[in-house]
């Protein structure tokens, strides 16, 4: 693991890492010095300063998860990002996994998306 062992929930990010062992195109990587997970040199999903985990997903989908109160939405300065999503530990590990590892799954395949079509 890289920089960032003082954010909360840095293990759990290793174990979903762990999900991505075979695919060629993801690395451990930062964003804002907090650690995260790379797709082609692109952050697809990065743990807040607080632990939560923040993802890229289109931003239908985003606003959509937002409104259902299963994830927030991210500010960066003043601006709130339309793409990227926040979502909070669950009430224990077990249940943040299940959620976390289905929405880094989502947002590699976005990231990975937008490398292609461009």
């Amino acid at each position: 693991m890289i920089d960032g062992r003082d954010t909360p929930n840095v293990s759990l990010l290793d174990r979903i890492a762990e999900d991505f062992g075979n695919a060629p195109d993801v690395a451990m990587g930062t964003m804002f010095r907090s650690p995260g997970l790379r797709t082609g040199g692109k952050i697809f999903a990065f743990l807040g300063h607080n632990g939560e985990l923040i993802v890229k997903l289109p931003q239908d989908r985003a606003r959509r998860l937002v409104d259902a109160g299963t994830a927030e939405h991210v500010t960066m300065g003043t601006r709130t990002m339309r793409e990227r999503v926040a979502f909070p530990a669950q009430g224990n590990d077990t249940a943040t996994l299940i959620l976390w590892r289905k929405v880094a799954r989502d947002a590699h395949r976005y990231v990975g998306s937008l490398r292609r079509s461009s």
